[in-house]
């Protein structure tokens, strides 16, 4: 079962400075249809707050991090060996305050070193017992992941960062193996304070079930294509985790009676009567967001004005963001057709159901579903297509849908989809080509 570890009563909220540059809004259009369901777009973008300056004497939130590790059989050789180097780089980012605990797994689960701070001693053990561990059996992810999440329960720190972080190169083949199951786990998880980041190494594991579990658990989901990666990917994870300034952060929409408000961006969703929350997780120092939202519209009476309240908050009050106002005013048939388009707005809709149509077609190709898998493709296109214009971007993205549904309408290589999942899935949640935070340049310097 899900751990269920006590959680104090949260502390009293920081003082925040107001930053009205945090949160940014754009909306495509603004006004609405009278006799028709309208739908428009808001784009919401939004910066993490910095980490303080060194010299102000505040410390860093402690983490509390556990490391589990896939050791079924086909990471033996140099995988093994490649992870065991990667957890030597990352507990030595590890400080004194912080804790960790290493768990392995095949279809028997060991911890091998369980939750202690981060000591010179405890270092030098956890990666003496580490070398003694080789690859063998099936993979129980799930009992493997529990049990580290176990591990981290066991020394929650309400104030601090605590996170399980899950590396495997193979399927969920024994114990709990339903994607929808293990994904619900890790949204339980983070409610009570324990991130999920979900690492898949070569072609073999399933990219959908690790990036729900990442999206759900509020951490990152990152694919390693070579077991030479292995130690930079854990080791840029650690280090992210380290800068954490806004925890469980959420973006906040609240509305009048008969909107409906989804998001393409995928994050997990939750509608609470008139506030619908977008889950971010927790955010890094200076981290950049990008939250799509799709609003839809009652029929109205011509003039009328309708709104949403877009607000950022998180765990502790870090944020200090201003929150924005959006409204939109019915009008006729007419009216609408000649009313002007945010031309930026569309080409980050436009990208982000490209992303979601070439995410989509990784399954339908290895399905076999060669011709829905273009069907797709086309479509979205077509959509685009529609409302593009002579506008370059929305233009060259039409003609990549085409180009992909030609390439996918043929059996792809594994590596193929998991490069394009990778890829599509770091585009639509604004990370870098790596699958590191995407973060706001430093201010120049005077």
């Amino acid at each position: 079962m899900t751990p269920k570890p006590e959680r104090p009563d949260r502390p009293d909220r920081r003082t925040s400075v107001r930053r009205p540059d945090a949160l940014a809004v754009r909306v495509d259009r603004e006004l609405v249809r009278t006799t028709y369901h309208s739908s428009r777009y808001v784009v919401a973008e939004l910066v993490a707050p910095p980490a303080p300056p060194t010299t102000d004497g505040r410390q860093r939130p402690a983490a509390t991090l556990a490391f589990v590790l896939d050791r079924s059989g086909s990471m033996a050789g140099r995988k093994i060996e490649l992870a065991r180097e990667a957890v030597r780089q990352a507990i030595e980012r590890l400080g004194a305050r912080d804790r960790f605990s290493l768990v392995v797994y095949d279809d028997h689960i060991d911890v091998v070193m369980p939750t202690t701070l981060a000591t010179p001693e405890a270092r030098r053990e956890a990666l003496d017992r580490l070398g003694r561990i080789d690859a063998r059996g099936s993979t129980d992810l799930g009992s493997g992941w529990l049990r580290g999440a176990e591990q981290v329960a066991e020394r929650l720190d309400r104030e601090g960062v605590n996170r399980v972080l899950l590396l495997t190169d193979g399927l969920a083949n024994v114990g709990m193996t339903d994607p929808d199951e293990l994904i619900h786990h890790a949204a339980q998880l983070r409610e009570r304070g324990i991130a999920t980041s979900t690492f898949g190494l070569g072609n073999d594991f399933n990219e959908a079930l690790l990036q729900g579990m990442a999206s759900a658990g509020g951490g990152s989901f990152r694919y390693i294509e070579r077991a030479e990666q292995i130690p930079d990917h854990l080791a840029g994870e650690v280090g992210e985790a380290l800068e954490v300034t806004a925890q469980d952060a959420a973006l906040e929409v609240t509305t009048p009676d008969g909107l409906r408000v989804d998001t393409l961006t995928p994050r997990p969703l939750e509608t609470h009567g008139n506030r619908t929350l977008v889950r971010l997780g927790d955010l890094v120092s200076d981290q950049l967001v990008r939250v799509i939202l799709r609003i839809g519209f009652p029929m109205g009476e011509p003039g009328r004005e309708i709104g949403a309240l877009i607000a950022v908050t998180d765990r502790d009050g870090a944020f200090g963001a201003e929150p924005a106002t959006v409204t939109w005013r019915y009008a006729d048939n007419p009216t609408n057709d000649r009313q002007p388009r945010d031309r930026e707005v569309d080409r980050v809709v436009a990208r982000t159901y490209a992303d979601r149509a070439l995410s989509d077609v990784v399954a339908l190709n290895r399905q076999g579903r060669y011709d829905e898998a273009r069907r797709l493709l086309l479509g979205v296109a077509r959509r685009i297509r529609q409302y593009a214009g002579h506008d370059a971007v929305l233009v060259g993205i039409v003609e990549e849908l085409e180009r992909a549904a030609d390439h996918w309408s043929v059996m792809q290589s594994e590596f193929s989809r998991k490069a394009m999942y990778a890829q599509r899935s770091y585009s639509m949640n604004l990370r870098e080509a790596s699958g590191a935070a995407m973060r706001r340049p430093p201010s120049p310097r005077s």
